[in-house]
């Protein structure tokens, strides 16, 4: 074959197919890569199946983009018309079981429903969940603050007031709207303001289920306790014993705080920044208030300029979190990597910042002058359902911005003792990460699939995850376990009513252990709703993806505030709801389960029925076939007779 001419043409924003070909008329091969189309001229005579009948060639083609399309815009399915702000929280807020979006623009704040039917996630009708102020809204935390077992909304507001002992910039006034299920009061408040340093982090310090806040005001490092009465939360400094940390030792704005089991006994602890490295404080399983300084602290890699958000991870699938760093060597961000701490060390993961046009890619500084770039946030979530934690990060190379998806991949080189690193993939969601200022996933179909929602500087999209393969998963969602039978059922959109068992909770610790299709032995661990302040944006749930194997998950176990019950031999594509009480005995926990059938159960019944089909069929044309032998015999027969009847 003679290469004469190659052509090139752009695929549409919606649609990339990795490979696809067509042979024409006059002699042309068309292939269709996702780089685009190429069109090939040879010398040689081409063989006609099908080509000469466009209407077949146009359903081929169509095959091929509906089976291989891997970049599918969803924006309109999901919203109905572009949406304008930024996404600042989950949670189920009407009890209807589809979580919703919780979006932030300017002054203002707004619940957006999530539902079965497009589109997807809705407005509610009138203002009912929408909220305006005197002030820019910064953050949003759902929770329970009262114990009504209703989600309420608290809302930090840029406050610049002086004499608290941080930059005017810093200073957050926090506000708590009460819910009713179906609508919040906005113009909820206290006798007095409630401000502090920097965004809170949204803990539980009694253990009564209802939502604290952890924080600093004054140099003073504090637990802001809420009750059932909705008054001015009670303030408890933060000591272990009769000791108070280091005051030298400041909060770091914007932190990483986390609420999170750092020591396996399914207590969460409290994981602090300071603008020196970390603390670990653990929970006393004999105290149920307050926490002791565990003297374990951990300093900075040495030479950053920017420490981004600390996230925690089962990067290796082990069974056991691992602390991630972001961070840039310079303040342009053109030398960022990404470290873990193991071992009492910081690993240099060696993250290829290089693009396949040997483009040097960076985080974004941090900016005081956008909330979304307040820090370097990575937003974390199993994509492509092989039980390993990718990561959403934005990027930027001169003055190009983009959020890519890092793969957590095996380590073949160079790995300092670490299993796995993780690689950009550059072209696994353009183009529609251009000009984009964040990604966060999001399971929009409710199929264990994490899809993404993007934010660019005048709207948010939507982008689908069209996995093409079949991967199982295991979701669970661990909530408040708080009922108040005087709290009346909710009403839900499609006329359903709803009795609430409780809301978003954090710190839960869930675990699994599994075998693969080799019959090797897996394990992994999650933390649920671990940090809520800058923008973290974790799921109310967890996620594991289990890859194609179709086994029962061995043991599934779910820790709350050291208690913890464990189920075995759980079904592939489960969703389980677990509400923990009571509390103090974990035999007695209840458990929704929800099944989703995989496609291989789908493809296996559509194969089942087409099979039936076809053997009916073919009963059908031999019951016909003997029928009609059967009237011919009978005709013969009567022949036979009236001729023996004439002789």
């Amino acid at each position: 074959m003679k290469l004469q001419e190659v052509q090139t043409c752009k695929c549409t924003p919606q649609v990339q197919i990795p490979f696809s070909t067509c042979w024409s008329d006059d002699n042309l091969l068309a292939m269709a890569t996702e780089k685009g189309i190429y069109t090939v001229e040879g010398r040689w005579r081409a063989r006609n199946i099908f080509v000469r009948n466009p209407l077949a060639m146009t359903l081929i083609l169509l095959v091929c983009v509906l089976h291989w399309g891997h970049a599918t815009d969803i924006t309109s399915t999901v919203f109905g018309k572009p949406l304008e702000g930024i996404p600042a929280a989950f949670g189920d807020f009407n009890s209807d079981e589809y979580p919703d979006l919780f979006v932030i623009k300017d002054n203002t704040f707004e619940i957006l429903l999530g539902r079965d039917s497009e589109p997807l996630i809705q407005k509610s009708p009138g203002d009912k969940l929408k909220c305006k102020f005197d002030a820019m809204v910064t953050s949003i935390v759902p929770g329970d603050y009262d114990g009504d077992a209703i989600m309420d909304v608290l809302v930090t507001l840029s406050r610049p007031v002086s004499g608290l002992s941080c930059e005017e910039k810093h200073v957050q006034e926090i506000k708590v709207l009460w819910g009713s299920g179906d609508s919040i009061e906005c113009g909820a408040k206290w006798d007095k303001p409630l401000y502090m340093c920097g965004q809170p982090l949204a803990m539980d310090w009694n253990e009564d289920m209802i939502i604290d806040l952890f924080g600093s005001v004054n140099n003073t490092r504090a637990f802001w306790v809420f009750n059932t009465n909705r008054t001015f939360p009670a303030i408890k400094h933060m000591t272990s014993g009769n000791r108070e940390p280091d005051d030298g030792k400041q909060l770091r704005i914007p932190h990483s705080h986390a609420f999170i089991d750092l020591n396996s006994d399914y207590n969460p602890d409290m994981f602090v920044t300071t603008n020196e490295g970390f603390e670990v404080w653990l929970k006393d399983p004999n105290d149920v208030e307050g926490f002791a300084f565990s003297r374990q602290t951990t300093l900075f890699p040495n030479g950053l300029a920017f420490k981004g958000q600390s996230i925690f991870l089962d990067t290796e699938l082990k069974g056991k979190l691992d602390h991630i760093l972001p961070a840039c060597y310079d303040i342009a961000c053109t030398n960022s990597s990404m470290f873990v701490y193991v071992n009492n060390r910081w690993l240099n993961l060696r993250v290829n910042f290089h693009d396949k046009s040997n483009d040097v890619w960076g985080f974004v500084p941090p900016t005081t002058a956008s909330i979304i770039h307040s820090t370097i946030t990575l937003h974390a979530g199993d994509y492509n359902m092989d039980g390993f934690p990718d990561i959403l990060a934005t990027l930027q190379s001169g003055n190009r911005k983009k959020t890519f998806l890092l793969m957590n991949e095996q380590c073949v080189a160079d790995c300092s003792q670490y299993s796995r690193t993780f690689t950009i993939a550059w072209d696994k969601l353009s183009p529609n990460n251009n000009n984009t200022n964040m990604g966060v996933f999001y399971d929009f179909m409710q199929d264990g699939k994490l899809d993404i929602i993007f934010v660019n500087d005048k709207n948010i999209t939507a982008f689908k995850n069209n996995l093409d393969y079949d991967a199982n998963f295991i979701k669970v969602m661990v909530i408040t376990g708080r009922k108040d039978q005087a709290q009346r059922i909710i009403p839900d959109p499609t006329g359903r009513r709803n009795r609430t068992y409780g809301t978003n909770l954090p710190g839960p610790l869930t675990s699994y252990n599994a075998t693969d299709l080799d019959d090797e032995p897996r394990a992994s661990v999650s933390a649920q709703l671990s940090q809520s302040a800058y923008l973290s944006l974790h799921l109310p749930y967890t996620l594991f993806g289990l890859g194609r194997t179709p086994n029962f998950v061995d043991e599934l176990r779910v820790g709350v505030y050291g208690k913890s019950k464990k189920w075995s031999q759980i079904i592939p594509n489960s969703q389980m709801v677990v509400i923990p009480i009571p509390l103090q005995d974990p035999t007695h926990w209840m458990v929704r389960l929800f099944v989703t059938p995989s496609k291989l159960i789908i493809q296996s019944f559509v194969a089942l029925l087409g099979t039936c089909m076809l053997l009916t069929l073919i009963i059908a044309v031999l019951w016909w076939k003997e029928r009609r032998e059967d009237r011919r015999e009978s005709r013969q027969e009567v022949h036979r007779f009236n001729y023996s009847g004439l002789g």
